[in-house]
């Protein structure tokens, strides 16, 4: 009977109930199956707060962009790309991957994220670039892009930071070494992370270049056919 809060996950899952609802209902019902009283379950999750920052990620990041969302912050974001004649859905997501990379490089790993960045700001903008050059974007074509989004944030962040020596990558991987008798010294194992860095960086920009040319082709046609011929004097 513990387990049946994964099966309270499961069920939510399914029937697409707002996951952290199905997570803090999960975990009540789990405590109290275990005979655990209200206060210690509750007593629980303000440590899991206080301790675990992804809960603080979900408590109190999501709520905040939430509502700068209902207050217009995606719509805005749009708009001021759209006057952009130069920007391009792979420009954009370039710019942030350079970004986000850097900012990792020298230990800034928190100024991105997908709750932070990727939903409110920088999806919206690659999909008002698209827009702006192309009009009406597909629903498929919507998802790609935002799927690209994420995966901008996601690459930046985990070459990146490997190039700072505080990283818990790099102290994890020394630790591992001194454990097998093995002399490693975790600076230069953060110089040695620069040329995969740099190297990730040219691969992903190629290929958000050629999301920029799958994009072209595949609105470019469609917005050339929608506009009405000139007619002829």
């Amino acid at each position: 009977m513990v387990l049946i809060g994964v099966v309270i996950v499961i069920i939510g899952f399914i029937i697409r109930l707002n996951p952290l609802l199905v997570v803090t209902l999960a975990g009540l019902v789990t405590g109290l199956v275990a005979h655990q009283s209200l206060y210690s379950i509750i007593t629980q999750f303000g440590q899991a707060f206080t301790t675990n920052r992804y809960m603080a990620v979900f408590i109190v990041t999501l709520p905040i962009i939430g509502l700068l969302e209902r207050n217009g912050l995606r719509e805005q974001a749009e708009h001021v790309v759209s006057k952009i004649k130069a920007a391009t859905t792979g420009r954009i997501l370039t710019v942030y991957f350079i970004i986000r990379e850097v900012a990792a490089a020298v230990g800034l790993t928190s100024i991105g994220g997908h709750a932070q960045m990727v939903r409110p700001l920088v999806a919206p903008m690659a999909e008002g670039a698209a827009e702006a050059k192309y009009g009406e974007v597909p629903e498929e074509v919507r998802d790609k892009i935002r799927a690209h989004s994420a995966a901008v944030d996601n690459i930046g962040v985990f070459f990146g930071e490997d190039v700072f020596v505080a990283v818990g990558a790099i102290l994890l991987m020394q630790g591992f070494f001194e454990q097998n008798h093995i002399h490693s010294d975790p600076l230069k194992m953060a110089l040695w992370a620069i040329p995969t860095a740099i190297a990730a960086l040219i691969v992903h920009a190629i290929r958000l270049y050629l999301l920029d040319r799958s994009l072209d082709r595949t609105l470019g046609n469609k917005a050339s056919k929608n506009t009405p011929k000139k007619k002829e004097a």
